[in-house]
């Protein structure tokens, strides 16, 4: 996909392999925070702060399920890129659901980190929490962003619950781990890996924790209790991608989501909760992840699943209100 090399984009730079095989996910290089603390460089203010995200990415994802639960649309603004993987790598632009540059203010995402760090090397990755009044990246770590939305703009009109109460932090941090670990990065050590042996060790401990969680399910609502949490959502996004695109494209194809009796209904669950399954756009998806060259090379999009069909099975009943 290319990365920026100081602060120039550089559309053939590649990262070097991991170790035995095994992909390891690189830290995010933005870690500031909004908060109303009055000695903080990013204060909490309406319309200050922007959100560019892409739909067919997890990460970004989670920071528009927060936008939307939060009820922030006109707190936090928020632009989306073209899907797919380009040569400048995050670009906005005139496609279905993507956000025109003349509106977004750039026409390529590496232009907001150059412009935050004219030496910046590394990644270029969605999302980007930015502050329109500095002109500076923010944060780009995607479980940072989500804190930041679920409570630091109370102030600023924010609604909803608060997805990380103090009493419920300890299991939630605990429940984020393992998901993160084995399902959330799971999926991209089974798509990523280079050997054999890196890919089977990835394989078999995401089928695990499924296999776990699906379990915890069948006794309890969500994650962790009566009520959805952080936890949820940041394993919500996985579970949507899976069946039609971590299934096969990533080789991650011992049993399909739809397959297991707690996860399917579970899914549906929180796809339901209003405002989310308008966050979710299931061509953005498919066609960003299928754009992976070395695991796509012949570029054939998948025709499926139509957006219809997509909406329609997720919007079946779940039954899970029994377990509340």
């Amino acid at each position: 996909m290319g990365m920026m090399i100081d602060g120039k984009w550089d559309a053939d730079a590649t990262r070097l392999p991991d170790k035995d095989g095994r992909f390891v996910r690189k830290d995010s290089a933005f870690r500031s925070f909004v908060a109303a603390d009055s000695n903080a460089d990013f204060k909490p203010e309406r319309g200050r702060y922007h959100l560019y995200i892409s739909y067919n990415c997890p990460w970004a994802h989670r920071t528009a399920i927060f936008r939307k639960l939060k009820g922030l649309d006109d707190v936090v603004g928020l632009s989306a890129t073209v899907p797919g993987i380009r040569i400048n790598g995050w670009e906005f632009g005139d496609f279905p659901g993507a956000t025109p540059p003349a509106i977004a203010g750039f026409t390529r995402l590496y232009e907001a980190y150059a412009e935050s760090d004219p030496h910046y090397s590394g990644s270029v990755t969605v999302p980007v929490l930015w502050d329109k009044k500095k002109r500076v990246i923010v944060n780009n770590e995607s479980s940072e962003i989500i804190r930041m939305l679920n409570g630091a703009f109370n102030a600023c009109g924010a609604t909803g619950d608060d997805y990380y109460p103090e009493k419920l932090r300890a299991e939630i941090d605990r429940v984020n781990e393992v998901i993160y670990k084995t399902v959330n990065n799971g999926v991209y050590r089974c798509g990523f890996a280079t050997t054999q042996a890196a890919y089977e060790e990835a394989f078999d401990q995401l089928f695990a924790t499924l296999d776990e969680m699906d379990a915890r399910l069948a006794k309890q609502r969500f994650l962790v209790g009566a009520r959805t949490t952080e936890a949820d959502w940041r394993f919500f996004v996985t579970l949507l991608r899976f069946d039609p695109v971590y299934y096969s494209l990533f080789k991650c194809n011992e049993r399909t989501i739809a397959s297991y009796a707690n996860l399917a209904p579970y899914l549906r669950d929180l796809y339901q909760v209003p405002g989310v399954a308008e966050t979710c756009n299931i061509r953005h998806i498919v066609r960003g992840y299928y754009s992976i060259a070395h695991l796509n090379p012949l570029n054939i999009i998948p025709k499926g699943p139509s957006p219809a069909g997509f909406h329609a099975r997720l919007m079946a009943p779940h039954d899970r209100a029994r377990l509340a």
